[in-house]
């Protein structure tokens, strides 16, 4: 429901890029946590996202559920790390746009926590102004309860070809009344290019809303770099407002996108080998960060091209928005033999969400939700099959596990339904507090290779440790959510040192 009449309470401040991937979320979440930490009551927003790394946010527009609870939406990773940075719970509103890449079919296109349904690049660009009233609605929303909201953009935000359909860049700072904060991005090189060509393909009225820019993720001495800062700011006018430079501990939190998968994973070069097959449309990836904390695990990705180690200890197969399509990827690679191979020679596998599909003898898309219809062989390791279907269970799972005795939090995320005699082999017995538990996934009768639609199963240390300890991993002491805790007040630390912060709220409005 649309409320053109909610107040807005707060300031606000933009911050967009120079190009994707210039460091905006994390900057947001820094800048979050350290103005939190004075009092302010902050709240994170960005119009639109694109990426498969998506969080369960438990608030919706729809009316309560027949127990009370409120149904649960999606929203973009990184503006759930955003809000647990200003202190509170992820909400519908503080992204109402979320696009989730799909093969060969454009995106799925996610309005306040809902799938629209799936639309190519081409007609969402023509859908994008009729979601515009939703943006602006969400954006008051947010407003009217914080102090401070910090506004993160899309991209870069000088996509001239796109300016007619915009929703997340400057039509939103016009639309908003929002001060812009520039980013760019100093260790791809460039920056200077970046700055002045954005001055110039703005229009006077887009130049004159952006207060500033900030140079991110620098390297090295500035006493070096201040002279290229100089040209910036003759060219533009505009004044630098701090350079941010890069931080280490940015792996410790979930990557907003894609993109990340292009890097090695953290994990280190000893312990127990997990490997991960690297697939087109990998989902909620950061299902592997809690793994890839442990010192006792080395964590890698299977490029394309390479043949499974014959070392690895474990195989997880990862969340997909395509299941069929990274299926097939795992056959075509020769993935597929390689795990079955792994399997004989007593190896592991794990698969969670669509990786858990995946370990199915077969998964059918008939009404080709997810590509053209069809069915995809799985590997064949679970008896049990999937079915694609249009409805998308978003459960959030806060449970004792019986079968580990462990509490298991988390939450699903999925499309499909699945059944079989597997399913009689439970991973999960979670409790339900009166008495009885629920089954949940599946696991071989050799207990050697298991699957379940909860996401975030090793963010809980105990489950994790229960669960690295069977496979011979060594005993560890990691508590992960203390971790990102840590992490988040080191970046608010970082950004402080950085940028004043006092000269920021100011120019906000």
């Amino acid at each position: 429901m649309l409320d053109a009449a909610v107040p807005r309470r707060g300031r606000a401040l933009m911050l967009q890029g120079t190009a994707s991937d210039v460091g905006k979320s994390l900057l947001v979440a820094g800048l979050c946590r350290a103005y939190a930490r004075r009092g302010l009551a902050v709240r994170p927003f960005k119009a639109q996202n694109m990426s498969n790394n998506a969080a369960v946010s438990a608030d919706s527009d729809l009316p309560p559920n027949a127990d009370g609870s409120l149904p649960r939406g999606e929203i973009g990773r990184a503006q759930a790390l955003q809000a647990r940075a200003c202190g509170v719970p992820p909400s519908i509103h503080h992204n109402p746009v979320l696009l989730k890449p799909q093969f060969g079919v454009g995106s799925q296109v996610v309005l306040r926590g809902r799938a629209l349904g799936n639309w190519p690049a081409r007609h969402y660009h023509n859908l994008k102004p009729m979601l515009m009233p939703a943006v602006m609605d969400s954006y008051r929303r947010v407003a009217a309860e914080a102090d401070l909201v910090i506004v993160e953009g899309a991209g870069a935000g000088t996509e001239v070809y796109l300016r007619h359909c915009d929703i997340t860049n400057m039509r939103l700072a016009e639309d908003a009344d929002l001060p812009v904060v520039l980013v760019t991005d100093n260790d791809r090189g460039g920056a200077i290019a970046a700055v002045v060509g954005t001055h110039v393909l703005h229009t006077p009225e887009e130049r004159a809303r952006i207060v500033g820019y900030v140079v991110n993720k620098f390297r090295g001495h500035f006493s070096l770099y201040e002279p290229a800062c100089r040209v910036m700011s003759e060219h533009t006018g505009w004044p630098l407002l701090g350079v941010v430079e890069w931080f280490d501990a940015a792996t410790r939190l979930p990557a907003e996108d894609a993109l990340a998968l292009e890097r090695a994973l953290p994990g280190g070069s000893a312990g127990v080998k997990i490997v991960v097959p690297q697939l087109g449309r990998t989902a909620n990836f950061d299902d592997l960060d809690p793994l890839a904390a442990e010192s006792g695990v080395a964590l890698h990705w299977l490029r394309p091209g390479e043949a499974l180690p014959a070392d690895t200890d474990l195989v997880l197969l990862p969340g997909s928005k395509t299941t069929r399509a990274d299926l097939e990827t795992l056959h075509r690679e020769g993935w597929a033999t390689d795990i079955l191979a792994h399997v004989r020679r007593g190896g592991r596998v794990v698969g969670l969400c669509a990786g858990f599909q995946m370990l199915g003898r077969v998964v059918r898309d008939p009404d080709g939700l997810e590509g053209a219809p069809g069915e995809t062989p799985g590997l064949g390791l679970l008896d049990v099959e999937t079915v694609i279907t249009p409805d998308k269970r978003l459960v959030e799972v806060d449970r004792l596990d019986r079968a580990s005795g462990c509490r298991v939090r988390g939450y699903e995320m999925h499309m499909g339904r699945t059944a079989g005699d597997g399913l009689a082999r439970p991973w999960l017995q979670l409790d339900d507090g009166a008495g009885s538990a629920t089954p949940e996934g599946a696991v071989s009768a050799d207990g050697r290779v298991m699957g379940s639609y909860v996401h975030g199963l090793f963010a809980a240390d105990a489950f994790r440790r229960h669960f690295l300890e069977r496979i011979g991993a060594q005993r560890s002491a990691l508590d992960y959510e203390a971790q990102v805790e840590a992490t988040l007040n080191a970046l608010a630390d970082h950004v402080e040192r950085a940028l004043d912060l006092d000269a920021l709220l100011a120019l906000a409005r």
